[in-house]
C-alpha cells in the first residue's frame, strides 16, 4: 500500500520531489510536504530567509526546504501538538528553527480557538461558513498561547536576503502582519493565504491584506491554490506579494 502512495505521488508531484531524503522521510512519519507552493516558489529563485508564521507540523517548512536548499527557516507554531511534530521531525536538521509562539501586533497571552483538524486552528472564532464549507474543521476546545510581534522573536536585521516571510493563519493574517510590520525593509517577499468570504469571525478579507501591503509598496505579483465552494464562488487563494526592492537570483 505504500508503494502505491508514492508512486501516485511521484506521478502528482515528480519523481524529484517525493524521493527528496527529508520529504520522503516526513512522509512516512505521516507529515507530507505542502507540494502545492511549488508553482509559487518557483518565481522566486534563490531565498536565503523563510519566515514561516502559522507553521503547524512543518508541511511548508519542508517544500521551502526541499526549493531553497541553502536557506535558514525560522517557523512561528503556537500549538503545542503540532510544535511538537515539527521538533521530532525537523529540528535534527540544519537550519531549521522553531518559536511556539503566534505572530500579532502584542506581546501577551491570547486564547486560541483549536480547530478538530489543527491545522484550521486560529486565534479568531471559526465562524459557521468555515465548518460548513470544510466539514470536520469545527471548534473542539480553546487553549492559550502566547502571541508576540516578529520583532521581539527574531532580529529581522541579520536575516539572509532575499527573505520570504510566509503567512498561514486562518483568518488573522492582517493582525499577524501588523506584527510584522518592524520587518518589512527586510523583506522581499511575502505569501499569504486570504480568504474571500469570512470563515473565522472578524476576519480581515483579501482586500483588506492587500490594501495593507499596498501602503507598505509590496504589490500583488501572482494568485494561487484558488478555492471555490459547490457554487462558484471564490473562496480563499495564495497570494504572492513582491517589494519594489526584491530581486530574484536565477
Amino acid at each position: 500500500m505504500f508503494r502505491s502512495i508514492i508512486k501516485k505521488l511521484q506521478k502528482a508531484i515528480g519523481v524529484s520531489v517525493t524521493l527528496h531524503p527529508l520529504l520522503l522521510r516526513s512522509l512516512v512519519r505521516g507529515v507530507a510536504a505542502s507540494t502545492e507552493h511549488l508553482n509559487a516558489l518557483k518565481c522566486l529563485g534563490t531565498i536565503g530567509t523563510v519566515i514561516d508564521i502559522g507553521a503547524n507540523k512543518g508541511q511548508f517548512a519542508l517544500i521551502a526546504r526541499y526549493m531553497f536548499p541553502r536557506s535558514s527557516i525560522y517557523s512561528f507554531e503556537p500549538l503545542e501538538g503540532p510544535a511538537n511534530r515539527y521538533r521530532r521531525l525537523l529540528l535534527p536538521e540544519f537550519r531549521f528553527y522553531l518559536t511556539q509562539a503566534a505572530i500579532g501586533p502584542e506581546n501577551k497571552l491570547v486564547p486560541i480557538h483549536v480547530s478538530a483538524s489543527d491545522d484550521s486552528s486560529s486565534l479568531l472564532p471559526i465562524g459557521r461558513l468555515q465548518s460548513e464549507l470544510f466539514p470536520g474543521t469545527q471548534e473542539s476546545h480553546t487553549d492559550t498561547v502566547r502571541q508576540a510581534p516578529l520583532s521581539e522573536l527574531l532580529d529581522a536585521a541579520t536575516l539572509q536576503r532575499p527573505c520570504l516571510l510566509k503567512l498561514d493563519v486562518q483568518g488573522f493574517e492582517l493582525n499577524a502582519l501588523q506584527g510584522c510590520t518592524n520587518a518589512f525593509p527586510n523583506i522581499d517577499w511575502i505569501y499569504v493565504e486570504c480568504s474571500f468570504l469570512e470563515l473565522y469571525e472578524g476576519q480581515a478579507l483579501a482586500c483588506d491584506v492587500i490594501a495593507y501591503l499596498y501602503l507598505h509598496d509590496f504589490r500583488v505579483s501572482g494568485v494561487y491554490n484558488m478555492t471555490y465552494d459547490s457554487k462558484g464562488r471564490a473562496i480563499q487563494a495564495d497570494f504572492l506579494f513582491s517589494a519594489p526592492w526584491a530581486t530574484t537570483f536565477k
